[in-house]
């Protein structure tokens, strides 16, 4: 991914920045397109894991639609270009002006997470003259088998519907007068590598699609979610997750009711390999314990290690170019002003220095779209793999 010609690139550029490989981000939604059109299914990107303007522009072109999970995500979809026929409306804590904002745009459908979300938009829909569209988002109780802080569809997290209120909730569906029901809606959790997963997951769904047709309900739309994990260890052996497989999980076990769309919610199988975040070693510090190579970015440019205890590769960039054999295991630190600020511990380097080009991989899900000014930092920078053509 990174050779000498772009390396010599960064170089010329202030440090940190997020760099984006927009070639590798056609090629995944190419693949992405390819096989989820093969089974006739519909993919919404979920705005969450990077709204860049640019990377948003390619995943529009591509023909996707927006999975939004705040109101000025509706706004930035919109904004950008997205068609709000294909945008879908998520959230545990819709406030009452983001599910204005959604309904005066015409979106798609709000995915509802509480019978109370229910009747609120029920009124909001009346005093605007509208009918919202609503998917009932529906906590099957499946487990994901990934990290406690992404995992989303247990019976004691807080998102969507349980079991045992969906009696309710179809009572007060016929109640109100200014909503539909078009579908039921899951997402069960993130960075999911086996997709025994979500052979369980239809299961579930199937059971419920079953129990809303036989009381009168005929669903247009089984949206389950996203979830597909991707390759941290080796991104340049694995730059592109294994969409056929993934889409063809849903083809032969979803049982869909004749008129009924698949819909799915993809974001960090869609952009993560595509960007990197670039750094320079502002200091090598050698102690009796530990090596640490201090870096110029921080938690603040990229919070999954320290949020999540997250693994990215970490390269150094300029060492792969020198003739150095040397191998040091060092702590990859930041600048921040918290302990929690690390980026791999024990890392095994070839031997680096001050201004030495690091690149840590992965980056583009969730890198940008955390950034924060904590310590007063500066703005996140970009840097474009086009940009990098004489």
């Amino acid at each position: 991914m990174f050779d000498a010609n772009r390396i010599t690139h960064f170089s010329e550029k202030e440090t940190p920045f997020y760099y984006y490989d927009l070639d590798l981000l056609k090629r995944t939604l190419d693949a992405a397109k390819r096989a989820s059109t093969k089974f006739g299914f519909h993919v919404h990107y979920a705005l969450k894991a990077n709204f860049n303007d640019r990377v948003l522009g390619f995943i529009r072109e591509a023909g996707f639609g927006a999975d939004c999970v705040s109101g000025n995500e509706v706004k930035k979809a919109v904004e950008v270009g997205f068609n709000p026929d294909q945008i879908v409306f998520a959230g545990v804590g819709k406030s009452d002006k983001e599910i204005s904002h959604a309904l005066s745009c015409n979106i798609f459908a709000f995915n509802v997470e509480s019978i109370q979300e229910l009747r609120i938009i029920d009124e909001l829909a009346g005093a605007a003259g509208k009918k919202g569209q609503v998917a009932l988002r529906i906590n099957p109780n499946v487990d994901a088998q990934t990290h406690h802080y992404i995992t989303t569809g247990l019976d004691e997290n807080k998102f969507g519907i349980a079991h045992w209120e969906l009696g309710e909730a179809i009572e007060v569906l016929r109640q109100c007068q200014h909503i539909e029901l078009i579908g039921i809606h899951f997402h069960i959790g993130s960075q999911i590598t086996d997709l025994n997963v979500f052979k369980s997951l239809c299961v579930k769904v199937n059971e419920l699609n079953n129990w809303f047709d036989d009381r009168g309900f005929r669903l247009r739309v089984l949206n389950v979610g996203g979830g597909l994990g991707v390759d941290y260890h080796h991104p340049d052996t694995a730059p592109i997750p294994d969409f056929q497989s993934y889409f063809a999980v849903f083809a032969e076990f979803l049982e869909r009711k004749p008129g009924q769309d698949v819909h799915f919610e993809l974001g960090r199988a869609l952009v993560s390999q595509s960007g990197s975040l670039v750094s320079r070693v502002l200091y090598v510090k050698n102690g009796i314990k530990k090596d640490f190579l201090i870096l110029d970015a921080g938690m603040t440019e990229l919070m999954r290690p320290a949020l999540y205890q997250a693994y990215h590769k970490i390269e150094n960039l300029t060492a792969a170019y020198s003739n150095s054999t040397v191998q040091v295991h060092y702590d990859v630190v930041g600048p921040i002003c918290e302990s929690s600020d690390c980026f791999g511990k024990e890392v095994l380097l070839p031997q680096s220095k001050r201004g030495d080009l690091i690149a840590i991989r992965t980056a583009g899900a969730y890198g940008e779209v955390m950034a924060s000014r904590y310590n007063l930092r500066d703005e996140i920078r970009y840097v474009y793999s086009d940009e990098l053509i004489r």
